[in-house]
């Protein structure tokens, strides 16, 4: 699996990790999972429990990863 590029809410207690999409056969556009988790138990120990995963356009994950941090939300590297 290619790598994962993480966010971590300000109050540390959900995550999103954006992963380019390898296997998408779409010669036009690039696409990238979105998948969505929880922290559970002390922060770093374990890894986040991921309860969803959606696909985007590699420019709408863009745009909601910029909104993110807007938000408040970090990049981390807890979970590499």
């Amino acid at each position: 699996m290619k790598r994962g590029y993480w966010l971590i809410n300000s109050n540390r207690s959900e995550v999103r990790r954006f992963t380019e999409n390898g296997s998408n056969e779409d010669q036009f556009h690039k696409y990238v999972f979105i998948d969505y988790g929880k922290i559970i138990g002390v922060l770093g120990q374990e890894p986040p429990l991921l309860k969803k995963r959606e696909e985007f356009k590699i420019e709408e994950a863009r745009e909601i990863w910029k909104g993110l941090i807007y938000q408040g939300w970090r990049r981390t590297n807890l979970f590499d």
